[in-house]
Order: C-alpha cells, then sequence, then structure tokens
C-alpha cells in the first residue's frame, strides 16, 4: 500500500508509492553523449573565461594561467551582477529590486573527463576549501544575505558544461526555503529545545534503517521523506549551523564521507544525473542552536509533473529504508 510520510523539517508531505517499488537497475537513465569540442574551463583556455577570483596549485602571481588544480572565476553569463546598488522600491503591492549578487564558477578539475567520484581526497577537500573561502570573502560585501553553492551533474540536472564543476550564487536576500528550515527548525526548538536535525541524527542512529555511510564526525542518511529515490543528505554530527565554522580536521573528515558517498552513488546509478545543495546559516548570524547546516544530494531519476507541481507533494516509488539498503551493501574497492 502506498505511504505518506511527513518530513519533520518543513513539514512537507511525500507519497511513497510501494506499488511502483523501484531498485536502482529498474531506472533506466539515458546515456549522455559527450559533446567534445572546445571547452572553455579546460587547461590553456583560461584566457577565455573572466579573470579568476581564486585559484590553488600554482603561484598566485601568475594568474589566468595553467598550473591550477582547482580555479573560481565569475561566470560568463551571471543570474545576478556584483556591480550596483539594490535600489528597493514598491510598485504598487509589487515589491522589487535591482539584481544585484555575485554568481561564479569553481572548475574543480583541470581533468576534463573527471568526476567527483573519481577524485582523490586531497582533489576534493580543495574543493570544500574552495567554497568556504569564496563563502567567507563574499560575506564581507553588506549587500549580500545569503550564498548557495550548488552542483548540477549531467544535462538532465541542468549541467550546461561537460567539464566538472559546481556554483555560487551570493544573494540579497535569504532564499524561501532556507526561510523555511529556518523557521520550522526554530518551532521544534521552541516546543522540545532540541535541534531537530540533532534528533534525527540521533534517531537514525538507533533505527540504522535509513544510514548509507558514517564516520565519527558525520554521517550520510536516506531522509524518512526523500523527495527522490536515493536522496541522501549529509550532516556533521557536531552541532553546527554554519559551513565556514568548521575546523580543519572536519573538513578532512567531511571530504572523506563525501567521497564514499558519491563512489555509492556511482556504483548504484552509474552516470546518474544529480543535483546537490549547501544548505547552511545566513550570512552574519551568529551560531544558532536550532539550525545544522548539511548538504542535499538529488539524484535525477523521476520527473516533476503536474501533480507535484499542483499540490507541493513528491511521489517516490523508492522508499528511503530499501535506498539506504542498497548503497550500504555496496562493495567499494
Amino acid at each position: 500500500m502506498p505511504e505518506l510520510r511527513k518530513d519533520p523539517i518543513l513539514g512537507q508531505w511525500v507519497i511513497i508509492a510501494r506499488e511502483r517499488r523501484k531498485r536502482p537497475y529498474d531506472f533506466v537513465i539515458k546515456e549522455e553523449k559527450t559533446k567534445g569540442g572546445f571547452c572553455p574551463l579546460c587547461p590553456g583556455n583560461e584566457h577565455t573565461t573572466p579573470p579568476e577570483v581564486l585559484a590553488y596549485g600554482r603561484p598566485a602571481y601568475s594568474p589566468d594561467g595553467p598550473g591550477w588544480t582547482l580555479r573560481v572565476v565569475p561566470n560568463k553569463f551571471p543570474a545576478l551582477v556584483i556591480e550596483g546598488d539594490l535600489n528597493k522600491e514598491g510598485e504598487g503591492i509589487y515589491d522589487k529590486m535591482n539584481g544585484i549578487g555575485a554568481h561564479e564558477v569553481i572548475i574543480e578539475t583541470p581533468r576534463h573527463d573527471e568526476t567527483i567520484s573519481m577524485m582523490s581526497h586531497d582533489q576534493l577537500i580543495q574543493l570544500f576549501w574552495a567554497y568556504r573561502d569564496r563563502m567567507v570573502d563574499l560575506g564581507n560585501d553588506s549587500r549580500f544575505r545569503y550564498i548557495m553553492v550548488f552542483k548540477n551533474f549531467g544535462q538532465a540536472a541542468g549541467a550546461s558544461l561537460e567539464h566538472s564543476h559546481s556554483q555560487l550564487i551570493a544573494l540579497p536576500i535569504v532564499p524561501y526555503r532556507i526561510q523555511e528550515e529556518i523557521k520550522s527548525s526554530l518551532r521544534y526548538f521552541e516546543y522540545k529545545e532540541r535541534c531537530v536535525f540533532c534528533d534525527i541524527i540521533h534517531q537514525e542512529k538507533v533505527q540504522n534503517l535509513r544510514i548509507v555511510c558514517e564516520n565519527n564526525d558525520f554521517i550520510t542518511i536516506c531522509p524518512f521523506a526523500p523527495r527522490a529515490p536515493f536522496e541522501m543528505w549529509v550532516m556533521p554530527k557536531r552541532h553546527q549551523s554554519s559551513y565556514v565554522s568548521m575546523g580543519d580536521a572536519e573538513f578532512h573528515s567531511l571530504t572523506d564521507l563525501f567521497l564514499e558517498t558519491m563512489k555509492r552513488l556511482d556504483r548504484a546509478l552509474p552516470g546518474v544525473p544529480y543535483n546537490y545543495m549547501l544548505h547552511t546559516a545566513p550570512i552574519r548570524t551568529p551560531s544558532l542552536e536550532y539550525y545544522h547546516w548539511h548538504i542535499e544530494i538529488m539524484p535525477k531519476v523521476t520527473m516533476i509533473a503536474g501533480f507535484e507541481w499542483g499540490t507541493g507533494f513528491y511521489i517516490n516509488p523508492t522508499p528511503p529504508e530499501e535506498s539506504a539498503e542498497f548503497m550500504r551493501d555496496i562493495v567499494l574497492d
């Protein structure tokens, strides 16, 4: 029988359509054809991108040239522009402001064909450091209130370039979904005097039904009410509301667990398009005892259609317990 499940954070309902139950091999993942040709993100083509704002792996005095291991550049076609003032104003009942922000591309590797699951620990930790360094730098701009880091992998997930990259957008407002997470977490805290994310981690460890993998500092779970098959959340076990508050040892620990998580996803659903999003506290917010930063990983294996758009419900044909069990049982080299 189908089952309705309620997300304990946002209160959204999800339909677990058990009669449509699907295992990883039941999903048809369309093989994406490589485009080939010119790639502006490959070494040797640095002159075709806007001037870099950060690079690792080569001396700082030789910018915009080869020799880098990771590079960050402004997006050539930004969703928001960094120059100008917000100029907030009303137009009757409508509010508007200038599209001020920052939109950057994090080029994760010099190798055109390398994916996250293929990277070494040293490569991946540079990516997490780059997120932190750019968030700290852009956080000094008083016009910005939130910084969203995300990755689109594969055309079906919105990636327009094959070369492995993620993106960062600094916003003059806090996104609605983040606001709702924070408000809902606060309501839970006011009622129970505990962080809902910490309670989720505790219950998942007790039940041991939806854990994919874990180490001393981090845990990857398939959430109780997932929007999509094989949706996963990576969370710190120690309560932290801001990603940038992590210490060096925690960055290493996050890298180890995230790499294992992505390898398991790659083995379960080879070549699957996916998105991941880093949810963290807004810029310049003091430490919040009721909110917990985390990374949400969303494989693109089902379609969002009329029912989902019309109701806000999601239909998921794979129970998270089965997703987690399958991922756990994968033997990694």
